[in-house]
């Protein structure tokens, strides 16, 4: 059969069955017939209930089991998302200087025209809390309601100011390495990334600085300079950027690019190009999802929602209401779109929640 590791051998038990269980080792591609797979590096334990005689109270995401008592073969899916009205804001805003959260613990600061305002979402109502120093609009938030980062904006011209979130007071700490306005950004208040964005003159650039709680240092630069990308990461080194405008004043890019703690690789473009639209920005480089935001050359605004497994970008359900710059935050599976920008009537107040449910499904019976 070939040369077969010793660790693969263990695992043949009696009668030829092969125990899956901490398997490690390499099987030669010359002895694996499916042409389509050249090497096997690792082989998972399989998360499979054969037969029970009842549901089990908390499957796993793609497990499948028979249940003899039903006599129907069911699985644990991930369900269609969709989106929900949630509560009003309690100013019409749009384009906030940061954003950033979950569905049911958000921040929302700043935002047009120029403010300081700043609401906190419960997941039921927003309420007014602690304004930040500086009035802008058009920044980068990431972290959460209790530690948080606003960098970068435009008051009445760009700046590099940035304030931290403590949960009860915003803190000026050092600026970013470059004034500028519509960057994304991702990340924690100790671990975190700002790139891309509009210089002074109004160019788009492709400066990207990573965040350490105390300190900014310039990285290596995007692959594609743009302003009003989707962005979602975790941390300084794991994150994504989405979309954008580009250097011609109202156009657009479809192309993705993540990063990986030292470079930049481009990757599968979305399938609506845009920009300013909202992202679930607390989900990773390899799951979030998009939505709203405009397209060039008229600017209209887009309901569209996409969202990516890290390979794939998928067409999902429709905001209800269009709008460009919304307020987001959230992950792939419980997002926030809160106000916005739509033609008529202009500044928008409303919420909408993405939910993203686990199933289980029937896939068949005896």
């Amino acid at each position: 059969m070939g040369n077969i590791t010793r660790t693969f051998a263990n695992n043949i038990l009696s009668g030829g069955v092969f125990d899956a269980t901490d398997l490690d080792g390499a099987i030669p591609a010359s002895n694996i017939a499916d042409a389509s797979v050249t090497n096997i590096t690792a082989v998972p334990a399989l998360v499979t209930t054969t037969t029970v005689a009842s549901d089990p109270p908390s499957p796993d995401a793609g497990q499948i089991w028979y249940n003899t008592t039903d006599k129907v073969l069911r699985g644990y899916v991930l369900g269609a998302g969709s989106w929900a009205s949630g509560g009003a804001l309690n100013t019409a805003r749009y384009a906030a200087a940061g954003s950033f959260g979950s569905q049911t613990a958000n921040i929302l600061a700043g935002g047009a025209a120029a403010t300081t305002s700043v609401e906190e979402y419960n997941g039921t109502s927003w309420s007014e809390i602690a304004e930040m120093n500086t009035a802008r609009k058009a920044g980068a938030g990431f972290g959460t309601t209790t530690a948080g980062i606003v960098a970068g904006g435009e008051p009445s011209g760009n700046t590099a100011a940035v304030e931290s979130w403590n949960g009860s007071a915003w803190t000026e700490v050092n600026d970013i390495p470059a004034t500028t306005r519509q960057l994304g950004g991702f990340g924690t208040s100790t671990s975190g990334l700002v790139g891309g964005g509009k210089a002074p003159t109004d160019s788009v650039t492709d400066n990207a600085a990573t965040w350490d709680g105390t300190n900014w240092t310039d990285v290596a630069e995007l692959g594609q300079s743009r302003a009003g990308m989707g962005c979602a990461g975790t941390s300084s080194s794991n994150g994504v950027f989405a979309g954008g405008e580009s250097g011609p004043p109202g156009s657009t890019y479809s192309n993705t690019e993540t990063w990986d703690g030292s470079s930049w690789t481009e990757t599968t473009e979305i399938n609506t190009a845009r920009a300013y639209l909202g992202a679930s920005n607390s989900g990773t480089s390899t799951d979030m999802i998009i939505y709203g935001g405009a397209t060039a050359p008229s600017i209209p605004v887009l309901a569209n929602t996409e969202s990516w497994d890290g390979s794939t970008w998928t067409e999902s359900n429709d905001l209800s209401t269009a709008r460009r710059n919304p307020g987001l935050g959230g992950t792939s599976s419980a997002a926030l779109a809160a106000g916005g920008y739509t033609p008529s009537p202009g500044p928008l107040t409303n919420t909408e929640e993405w939910t993203k449910t686990e199933v289980v499904t029937t896939l068949g019976a005896s």
